[in-house]
């Protein structure tokens, strides 16, 4: 049995949860207040079996708050814990090298990945990011530069891409 822990904390886009193991690392996250939300897009081998509820979760917490008050570089030294493909997790660890206020589009991100031609496979990455916001896929736009779509909704991620301009 492998217990986790989960905070929900109200921001200016409504609640975001954080889902973290025994060591504080992030294993989902995301604006929601609904754990069946997240825990779907944890692989199967770091998924809990069982969630403890808990009002903050340390410097987790604080780095969440942080960022949607415009500290955009709280969210840096938060360690998240992701299993995928060889691609994939490599693709989630460039990702965290995009600065806040400078999205990139797929094709950029794919090449930044090492793979220029795997534009599919670095959205691929995108759609199954389960840090939201500490692997922060709404750094990337459509290759046409539109904004494109986003798991936890096209406003959020204008919100997002706003702030972190605005802050930057």
């Amino acid at each position: 049995m492998t217990t986790a822990y989960a905070s929900t904390v109200d921001t200016p886009i409504g609640p975001f949860t954080t889902v973290v193991n025994g060591e504080d690392v992030v294993l989902a996250s995301g604006w929601t207040a609904d754990l069946g939300d997240l825990l779907p897009q944890v692989q199967p081998a770091l998924r809990p079996t069982e969630i403890e509820d808990r009002a903050e979760l340390g410097r987790v917490t604080q780095a969440v708050r942080g960022y949607h008050a415009g500290e955009l570089l709280a969210i840096d030294d938060i360690e998240v814990l992701q299993r995928s493909g060889e691609f994939r997790e490599h693709a989630w660890r460039m990702l965290r090298t995009v600065p806040a206020g400078k999205p990139v589009t797929y094709r950029q991100y794919a090449e930044l990945s090492g793979r220029p031609t795997a534009v599919r496979a670095a959205a691929g990455a995108c759609a199954y990011n389960a840090a939201t916001l500490f692997v922060p896929c709404h750094r990337v736009l459509r290759t046409d530069g539109s904004i494109g779509g986003f798991r936890w909704g096209v406003e959020i991620k204008r919100w997002l891409l706003d702030h972190e301009e605005k802050s930057a």
